[in-house]
Order: structure tokens, then sequence, then C-alpha cells
């Protein structure tokens, strides 16, 4: 035994004093000193068998709690602050995942709009309002689904509904895209709200992709639902101040009205999408 006074010194250097060792075992040692004890243990397995005369229990649930601290993930900083808000730990984890939310998807994000944002100033404000609204449809097209999110089988398993989890990584895409476009709208600032007109159709584009995903997959969806949005606006240029009839408040009503519609349809086919082989 190591007497209490001293910090026992011998051929292989420093060793804590039995005192040290009880009061680890009954797990009230406080940092610094119980970081020193525990790298210490780690690497002197004749302290580890000092150790195991104060109780084997103990020790051996004081290593599986150091095993769990070390495994245990480290929450970035969208899961922080997704907690911080208010977001359930299990929740925030589920959306932290979201690929679109990553760094990378957001910088390529902001680039579009302040290359669309740009074009719209030297050209018409219509390159802006018909592209602002894709980047959701896009983002909500890669938030969910085997073949584009690399935690699906983990969501798929997460004790949470599918279609709950869809619709909250739905939300969190659209909250990103909208701050990120409202932003880019600032640099129209002669246009006036027709710089808005994007808003209406980003929502009733993603709600129409979103009604259509358990029949063609959220790829597919998404691709259609763009080609036609592309082709409506193509369709309808030369109206209007927005440079489309699509901008106009009798274009934005119908939007509105289309995404109701597809809201309504959605609600309806909810259970659709707890079948994960509508996704593939």
């Amino acid at each position: 035994m190591i007497s209490e006074g001293e910090a026992a010194m011998d051929a292989t250097g420093w060793h804590p004093p039995d005192r040290e060792l009880r009061r680890y075992g009954e797990r009230v040692l406080v940092p610094p000193v119980l970081w020193s004890i525990e790298a210490h243990l780690a690497a002197c397995a004749q302290c580890r068998e000092r150790l195991a005369v104060v109780d084997p229990q103990v020790v051996r649930a004081g290593w599986a709690r150091l095993d769990a601290e070390l495994d245990a993930p480290v929450p970035g900083p969208v899961e922080r602050l997704l907690v911080r808000v208010g977001v359930a730990e299990h929740t925030a984890r589920l959306l932290a995942a979201t690929p679109v939310l990553r760094l990378s998807w957001l910088a390529a994000v902001v680039s579009t709009l302040a290359l669309v944002a740009l074009l719209a100033n030297l050209a018409h404000p219509v390159v802006f309002l018909a592209t602002a609204p894709l980047l959701p449809v896009g983002g909500v097209a890669l938030s969910f689904g085997p073949r584009v999110d690399p935690t699906y089988e983990i969501t798929v398993v997460a004790p949470m509904h599918t279609f709950r989890l869809l619709l909250l990584r739905c939300v969190a895409v659209l909250s990103a895209t909208t701050a990120l476009s409202a932003a880019a709208s600032l640099a129209l600032p002669d246009y006036g709200l027709v710089a808005l007109g994007w808003f209406l159709p980003a929502l009733a584009l993603t709600l129409l992709s979103l009604a259509l995903t358990p029949r063609l997959g959220p790829v597919l969806a998404a691709a259609s639902v763009g080609l036609g949005w592309i082709a409506l606006v193509t369709s309808t240029l030369g109206v209007g101040s927005g440079g489309s009839a699509v901008f106009v408040p009798a274009g934005q009503l119908a939007l509105a009205l289309a995404g109701a519609l597809a809201a309504l349809v959605l609600a309806r086919i909810r259970r659709a999408f707890e079948t994960p082989r509508r996704f593939w």
C-alpha cells in the first residue's frame, strides 16, 4: 500500500496515494484531480489493481461511464442551436443530420442567390423570382430518401413517424432558404414588393413536390415540379412588372390556392409516407 502522506515515487514514476484512489472509487473526486487519476489509471495496471480492492462494482461502473462519455456523439453547431431554442435533443439530432443544412449546401444556396440577384439587377427581376422558389424544392428533395440521405436507415427506425420527420426537415429547409432569399431580395430595392414575389411560389412548389413524393419519389417529384415551374414562367413572360403573369396579384393568388390544395392532398395521403418502399 502507498502511504497517504506522499505521492509515491518508484521505478515506474508517480502513483496516486490510497486516499485519492478511495475517493475516486467513491466518485467524489472533482477536476482536475479526477482527470489526473483517470489518465494515470489508463496507463498503470498496478494502480488499477489497487483500485479494484475498493469496490469492483464501483470500478466497473466508473469505466462503463467513461466509455459512454468517450463514445457519446459531439453535437454540432446546428444541433446545439436547435436545442437552445427549445427543440428536443432527439429531434434536434435528426434535424441536424439533414444533408441540406450542411455548410456546403448553404454556401451553394448563398452563391446561387447572389448570382441571380446580380443578373436580376442587370437584366430583369424575373431571373431572381423564377430561381428562388426552386431552391427549397431542391433542398426538400435532398433531405430524405435512401438515395440522398446518408442517415436514412437511422431515421427510418427512429421513434418518430416518417411523415412528421419529413415535415420537420421541410420546415428546416424552408426556414433556411426563405431567410437567405429574403436577404437576397434586399439587392432589388428598385422593384419594391415585387422582389418578394418568390415567397408564395416557393411554398406552393414545395407542397406540390411533397404531395407527389409518395408516387414519384423525392427526386423525380422535385424534378417534375421544377420543370413545370420553368415552363409556366417561360410561357407567361412579358406580363406585369415582375416579368411574368405568375408574379402579378392574380398569379400569386392562383399559386396560393394551388399550395392550399397541395396541402390538403398531402394531409390525406400522409400515411403513404410510412412505407419505406415509396421512397425508392
